[in-house]
């Protein structure tokens, strides 16, 4: 089912940022949480306390993919509900008192934020009443729950939650645009804390289409890409997420998420277990946990329940299983499957490279190891770009990649470590197209390959 492999990539988003490695409520970088899709209440972005109170999201549906005409969309809401787990000691007199850890034997409980999972159906709606527009209340109840444990108990509490979602579509023709609003509308907070108590976290949107398919607004298709360019989004961003159509530019299931992704976005299969981080290299995280002291790890454990999941997963890998997190290649255009280091290789590694012989025409003027040239960066690949503009540099060498693009290393001529940098082989990247050939550079006459591609390579250096 579509939806069932689009809520594992969702499930990645939910979670990010919910405990980053070491995994311990005392890690710096672990008392300040919650980064993503964070919905405060009503004026807690303005007055400093919490996120904006809402999201929007537009994409593109194509209604007339069935024989009988009749299309339907359903939605689902998804969120954290932030949860307070209170450590409380028992007195002798049998009453309690809260305590920041609870620690009998080997066991411990710290006073933490966890956070319950919710998932709302919100409905499933045809193309008439999209078009009339729909508007649904969200509710979600608060309470308490204690878990009594040796020497004390837990108490785990959750507060009310309120949103508005509103749901409209309109022609983008031959399509349907269809726009979903989500809008906190709890009471406004008085601090940060009643604000984070009132937040849907991580909130995102699942949508799945019946008799219709969703149309990528990433890649559209060249007769949706006048009406993709009017979609506008706030604070979320729909990426195909289901069963693509033949071109990939079709689904069955859109992914609206608070951090921008590819279409089709998947978790890997040498994933095994959740590390709460979409970026994370599974393999460095859990080899980091291993090395962890059986003190880090108790303390670990008595975080968040999640966090204990992770230690003991990593302590139950096999040899096999750590071996399958040590990586796989695969090639982007296909169908994800992975391939062997001969697949990938085979045609480059057939190919002579020599960047320290090889050499570019910019402008007709050949450009290779020696050559003086002046920067003018104009793709912007790093911000500091813009401070190298004019600046003269000698060029090192010149590189092609696996995608047949030309990239010029190069040093500064007023750098003092100049000399350093290219004994450390230390250097700054242009494409040939952000440079321009001082006179010291040799002219080639007008048989040679159009300015940007390689020449021919010579035996020894130029």
């Amino acid at each position: 089912m579509t939806l069932a492999l689009a809520r594992l990539a969702a499930d990645a988003v939910l979670y990010e940022g919910y405990l980053l490695y070491p995994y311990r409520s005392t890690a710096a970088k672990n008392q300040v949480r919650w980064q993503f899709g964070v919905l405060g209440p009503p004026g807690a972005a303005d007055a400093g306390l919490g996120e904006e109170a809402d999201l929007a999201v537009e994409c593109l549906l194509d209604p007339d993919t069935t024989d009988d005409g009749r299309s339907a969309v359903t939605l689902h809401l998804r969120f954290l509900h932030l949860q307070r787990r209170l450590a409380e000691r028992t007195e002798p007199d049998g009453s309690f008192t809260p305590v920041p850890e609870l620690r009998v034997g080997t066991d411990a409980w710290t006073t933490w934020d966890e956070a319950v999972e919710v998932e709302r159906e919100l409905g499933t709606f045809d193309v008439p009443a999209l078009r009339r527009g729909v508007v649904l209340a969200v509710e979600v109840d608060g309470g308490d729950e204690v878990e009594q444990v040796d020497g004390g108990r837990l108490v785990r509490r959750r507060w009310p939650l309120r949103a508005v979602v509103t749901i409209a579509a309109d022609a983008a023709r031959p399509l349907l645009r269809l726009r979903v609003a989500v809008t906190n509308t709890a009471d406004p907070a008085a601090d940060k804390d009643e604000a984070l108590r009132t937040s849907l976290i991580g909130a995102h949107l699942l949508m799945a289409a019946d008799g219709s398919r969703f149309v990528s607004v990433i890649d559209p298709p060249d007769e949706a890409r006048e009406a993709a360019a009017r979609c506008r989004q706030h604070r979320c961003w729909p990426v195909l997420a289901g069963e693509g159509g033949p071109d990939g530019q079709t689904s069955d299931v859109v992914l609206a998420a608070p951090i921008i992704l590819s279409d089709h976005p998947a978790v890997a299969p040498e994933s095994a277990v959740a590390m709460f981080d979409s970026t994370e290299i599974d393999e460095i995280l859990t080899l980091r946990v291993l090395t962890m002291t059986d003190e880090e790890k108790a303390q670990a454990r008595a975080t968040d329940p999640r966090a204990a999941m992770i230690i003991d997963r990593c302590e139950q890998m096999s040899p096999r299983e750590l071996q399958r997190l040590h990586g796989v290649m695969r090639d982007p255009h296909s169908d994800g499957a992975s391939l062997t280091g001969d697949d990938w290789w085979a045609a480059e590694a057939a190919a002579p490279v020599s960047p320290e012989t090889d050499a570019v025409l910019v402008g007709g003027v050949r450009v290779a190891r020696g050559s003086r040239v002046r920067l003018v960066p104009s793709r912007r690949a790093d911000a500091q770009d813009m401070f190298l503009t004019g600046q003269e540099a000698v060029v090192s060498a010149v590189h092609a990649d696996l995608d047949g693009e030309t990239h010029v290393a190069v040093t500064l001529v007023d750098d003092p470590a100049a000399e350093l940098h290219d004994w450390y082989g230390r250097y700054l990247y242009f494409a040939p197209d952000e440079l321009e050939p001082l006179p010291e550079a040799l002219t080639t006459d007008s048989s040679t390959p159009n300015s940007g591609e390689p020449v021919e390579r010579e035996e020894g250096p130029s």
